[in-house]
């Protein structure tokens, strides 16, 4: 009986020596990315500057619109930001149909009553990031750059007019027509360009140093690094 005894407890001794050795166990978790609160001058400071580069760019590589955030619900993209971003809520049919709803277009003001109507923007375009430094990710990141829900100023639903006037332009080039929504885009665009570690050419850098130091110095700007 003793050896027997003496057999049980060796057996659990050497099973429990990879549980309480293994690095794995002590491991800690990895730390989530902290959110960086920061006046607009200062964002903009840390933007890095290079010159860009289009070679090689087609939206096709950057695949979207995905299943989005919930994979579940039956909605890509698209339809999910509609849904987060609706001033009145509209019906959800089978097959993520919208019907309803209503929506405010902060690059021109406008109020739109119809999902076809509206564009979802990338804030900082795909070309534009492709530029900008996603030319050297994997198709992985780009598409979850295409597809961030993670930010909310990543994607917004604006007229299509306003989003096809923007097309793939920075800051030096275009800004929305509403004056009201100009500084909240600069914040937006810079906050885009950090979370993802994307960098400005220097006609870009130029003009959002004249929004920070100018109409935009209090804007506050908030950014949370992509994992």
């Amino acid at each position: 009986m003793i050896k027997n005894l003496a057999r049980t407890f060796g057996a659990l001794s050497l099973a429990l020596v990879p549980l309480l050795s293994s690095p794995a166990a002590h491991a800690a978790a990895p730390a989530a990315p902290v959110a960086e609160v920061t006046k607009l001058a200062d964002a903009v400071g840390l933007v890095k500057v290079t010159e860009e580069d289009r070679t090689g760019y087609t939206r096709s590589k950057f695949k979207h619109w995905n299943s989005g955030d919930d994979a579940g619900d039956g909605c890509n993209t698209r339809a999910e930001v509609l849904l987060a971003e609706a001033v009145v809520a509209p019906t959800v049919a089978a097959g993520c149909k919208l019907t309803g709803g209503t929506w405010r277009s902060y690059y021109d003001g406008q109020e739109v009553t119809s999902a076809g109507s509206l564009d979802i923007d990338h804030m900082v375009p795909l070309a534009e990031a492709w530029d900008s430094g996603a030319s050297s990710w994997p198709a992985a990141r780009r598409e979850a750059y295409a597809n961030d829900q993670g930010a909310d100023v990543s994607l917004v639903a604006v007229t299509a007019r306003s989003n096809r006037q923007k097309s793939d332009q920075d800051p030096a080039d275009w800004m929305p027509p509403s004056l009201e929504a100009q500084c909240r885009y600069v914040g937006e665009w810079v906050a885009t360009k950090l979370r993802w570690d994307l960098t400005a050419d220097d006609r870009e850098l130029a003009a959002l140093k004249v929004y920070a130091e100018g109409p935009c110095e209090d804007t506050v700007v908030r950014y949370t690094p992509a994992v």
